[in-house]
């Protein structure tokens, strides 16, 4: 088979063969397929679509690139958790100590910021020590002994992803459901973790636009993981406005503190709920979603997770002194009020440019831009009468904070009425019900 030959069919919307989508990945990533040839196959993918077969190939042929983290020595079955990501998204700081400390071992490789959007890994390295960049062994060891590690993913885990990202975002081929599902399961199933809950979401402030191309991506990602072996569930959630009330490293991980001892955001605390309750029934803990929840809502009351987070932190050579106090991110900050130019009601608010403000203002702030932040005390249906939001930000970038707020307080939609609400999960999805 030729390169040529494969790209030709993809483009004339024939189906690939396993052993041709296997032989165009392993070329491309030794050398031997020119990264033209593979932007055209790309290309052709983006146009033409692939079945849930070949999607399945190709994010295998990508798994089988670089290395995999073997957890087949750890009793139980392990889960993972993803995010596409959203603002204000600190959901596994929450839910992995908390499905942990609830008797599910949890190994979870995470990433950085994208674009508007948080990293998880950003928001552990503000607790100062604490490493995220563990070796295959050492995050197999800390599951193995405490049930849980949240790590970097290391550098020869699915080297074909990073290859053929770096194309599909020069060749405007990014937007592509089957490329986006493949690149994300590619990592989940190199991760090693027997099932998966995603979180998948959809609007203003994801990548997703709206609910229906979410459930797409959803959809298969459950259909790769199923045809791999996996136990999988998808939530398709709803990312308009900001989850919670924190948006920035240091102000998300204060916010995880908080609903880990049983307080915070009422939308956070129903998502981690609910995603913790379908990691419990996918580890085999909880009999149904409705026992699953039970056990999340008064694993939270007990403050279970918050001490499995502390372990966590400690295994992996952080200070947990923010955890027991997380008022010590604040110390230093500076301040900006953000009030309305309008009384009424918040009938929306603008996830993205809340997202691109706080990125904007990390960019500005170099090495301290951890402690860039927002705590929004206005969401969508509540009085606007006030302080809708502060600012926090570190010294030194007085007019990027300026302007920050500027953009924060123009994310607010004023009218007399908000809509009406919106339930967060917009839809389930489970390899059960396909």
């Amino acid at each position: 088979m030729t390169a040529i030959e494969i790209i030709a069919k993809k483009r004339d919307r024939q189906e690939l063969t396993t052993a041709e989508i296997a032989w165009m990945v392993g070329g491309f990533v030794r050398g031997e397929v020119a990264d033209a040839q593979m932007a055209a196959l790309l290309m052709a993918i983006l146009l033409n679509g692939m079945t849930g077969r070949e999607c399945a190939d190709l994010t295998l042929a990508m798994t089988d690139s670089g290395e995999r983290i073997d957890l087949s020595g750890i009793a139980g079955v392990k889960v993972d958790k993803h995010s596409t990501g959203g603002v204000g998204d600190k959901t596994t700081l929450v839910v992995a100590p908390l499905v942990s400390a609830l008797g599910v071992p949890v190994a979870k490789m995470s990433g950085r910021s994208l674009g508007h959007t948080g990293g998880t890994i950003d928001k552990l390295e503000v607790i100062r020590g604490l490493r995220t960049d563990l070796t295959p062994a050492r995050f197999v060891s800390q599951v193995s002994k405490i049930g849980i590690a949240i790590a970097a993913q290391t550098a020869k885990m699915v080297p074909a992803d990073k290859k053929m990202y770096a194309l599909r975002d020069a060749t405007a081929t990014v937007e592509s459901v089957p490329l986006i599902a493949s690149s994300v399961m590619s990592k989940k199933l190199a991760s090693g973790a027997d099932a998966i809950a995603l979180d998948v979401k959809a609007g203003a402030g994801a990548f997703m636009p709206d609910v229906a191309r979410a459930s797409e991506l959803a959809r298969m990602m459950v259909e790769i993981g199923a045809h791999n072996g996996k136990r999988m569930v998808a939530l398709v959630t709803r990312m308009d406005q900001p989850l919670g009330a924190a948006v920035g490293d240091a102000v998300e991980l204060a916010e995880a503190v908080a609903v880990l001892s049983g307080e915070g955001p009422a939308d956070m605390i129903e998502l981690c709920q609910t995603l913790a309750a379908h990691m419990l029934v996918l580890g085999g803990v909880s009999r149904d979603l409705d026992d699953g929840v039970a056990r999340a809502r008064e694993g939270l009351r007990t403050r279970v997770g918050l001490a499995k987070l502390r372990q966590m932190v400690i295994a992996q050579g952080g200070d947990p002194s923010v955890i027991d106090s997380p008022e010590l991110l604040f110390r230093g900050l500076e301040r900006i009020p953000i009030t309305l130019d309008r009384q009424g009601v918040v009938a929306s608010l603008d996830a993205r440019q809340v997202g691109l403000a706080i990125r904007d203002l990390k960019a500005a702030a170099g090495d301290r831009k951890q402690y860039c932040g927002t705590l929004l005390s206005r969401k969508v249906g509540d009085a606007a009468d006030g302080e809708a939001a502060v600012l926090l930000y570190p010294s030194g970038v007085r007019n990027a904070a300026a302007s920050a707020a500027n953009r924060i307080r123009a994310a607010y939609c004023v009218a007399d009425a908000a809509p009406p609400a919106a339930p967060l999960v917009a839809e389930t999805i489970s390899s059960r019900s396909l």
